[in-house]
């Protein structure tokens, strides 16, 4: 408190700065620098006393009236600027990038940006969306991301095949994208991509980059191209997703589990082989796409996205609507149950033969009927992903 008299030194990182200043001003530091110090001694102890505050919140597990709630009573939370950001959602918004303070980085935070211009608000939080979908798959995998929605989404041997799927989905959308791969991206993709798509992308995120492509994507001086880990513990509250709202934030756990313990086929038709491997990725992907959501899937690939529509009905004409070449012979991935059969008979009339849904309305018995007029299979996951 008494900083004029007093240098409290708290990170090794300052000792050169301390010793130059000692030097060049004759053992006496000036008040600027000692100032400096004095604020991160306190954010220093301050750190130090949430920590053991959260710690002493979250425990016992237990207490005379049963088991602990998951959520703490108090919630003390600690982050450090990255950096400063050009703008927000819009330019007349102030924007700044900040990670989780006092812990290693992880995730968004700790990317390395190895070219382009620097990264705005928006970039970020499309990168995020298009980082989380391309890991929820382990086969090669790519994520091109408009608005945090999905417009093109696949999986295949090989990173240039996910890429080339993926971008067949909606080459249209897909200009001014947010690109994701979950695996390192060779030098045949971002020549498909650069030279053959001539593709203009805002960004582009992957665990690692061959040098070659590298050096086909250094002609793209605009582009920012992130290298980020694949994997990483983070803190303990990554286990959390947090919301701001008027006077207070919510929190809850991360989407993480696909499928509930009642998941089921309904109908009399049992899905093929093929629909099944490709309803599990239309579900996959219905997670990451903003309510109310459909997503129509064919070989491992979208072929059409129905999102943020006020009726799931408008959602499923959206998806067909935008299906490419059609949505003949593809599945079909709904966020939430279907409220009446009228997205069923949509989806049958335009060709889809198999549906993946949670189930749990009240005319569940309606819809399942619809399908099985239509020869249509149907699993309810008993579990929904609605993303607001």
């Amino acid at each position: 408190k008494n900083f004029q008299d007093v240098a409290v030194v708290t990170s090794s990182e300052d000792y050169a700065a301390i010793a130059e200043a000692l030097r060049s001003s004759g053992g006496v530091l000036g008040r600027e620098l000692l100032f400096d110090l004095a604020r991160k001694a306190f954010i220093c102890t301050a750190r130090y006393d949430a920590q053991i505050a959260q710690y002493l919140s979250a425990e016992p597990a237990t207490t005379e009236q049963g088991p602990r709630a998951p959520f703490p009573p108090n919630v003390f939370m600690d982050f450090e600027k990255v950096m400063d950001l050009r703008y927000g959602e819009n330019p007349h918004q102030r924007a700044s990038f900040y990670k989780w303070g006092g812990q290693p980085g992880f995730g968004l935070a700790a990317a390395r940006q190895l070219q382009g211009k620097e990264l705005s608000y928006n970039n970020l939080v499309d990168a995020e969306a298009a980082w989380n979908l391309v890991r929820e798959f382990e086969a090669p995998a790519c994520c091109i991301i408009k608005h945090t929605n999905p417009c093109g989404a696949a999986v295949g041997s090989r990173i240039r095949e996910a890429y080339v799927k993926a971008y067949d989905a909606d080459p249209v959308s897909a200009f001014g994208s947010i690109i994701a791969f979950n695996q390192t991206v060779d030098e045949e993709t971002i020549h498909e991509l650069a030279n053959v798509h001539k593709l203009f992308v805002e960004a582009m995120i992957a665990p690692a980059y061959h040098p070659a492509a590298l050096s086909i994507l250094a002609a793209k001086k605009n582009l920012r191209v992130l290298q980020v880990e694949s994997s990483g513990s983070g803190t303990a509250w990554s286990q959390f997703e947090m919301r701001r709202v008027s006077g207070g934030i919510l929190l809850q756990d991360t989407d993480n589990v696909l499928f509930g313990p009642e998941s089921r086929i309904v109908t009399g038709r049992k899905p093929t082989d093929k629909e099944r491997e490709d309803l599990q990725f239309a579900w996959r992907i219905a997670k990451h796409v903003k309510s109310n959501a459909i997503v129509l899937a064919e070989g491992g690939r979208i072929i059409g996205v129905g999102a943020g529509q006020m009726s799931r009905v408008d959602s499923v004409k959206l998806s067909i609507e935008k299906s490419r070449p059609s949505a003949k012979g593809s599945v079909m991935g709904s966020d939430a149950f279907f409220p009446f059969r009228d997205g069923i008979d949509e989806a049958a009339k335009a060709g889809v033969t198999a549906i993946i849904e949670p189930g749990g309305s009240v005319r569940d018995a309606e819809v399942i009927q619809a399908a099985d007029e239509h020869g249509m299979s149907m699993i309810f996951t008993g579990l929904r992903h609605f993303k607001h």
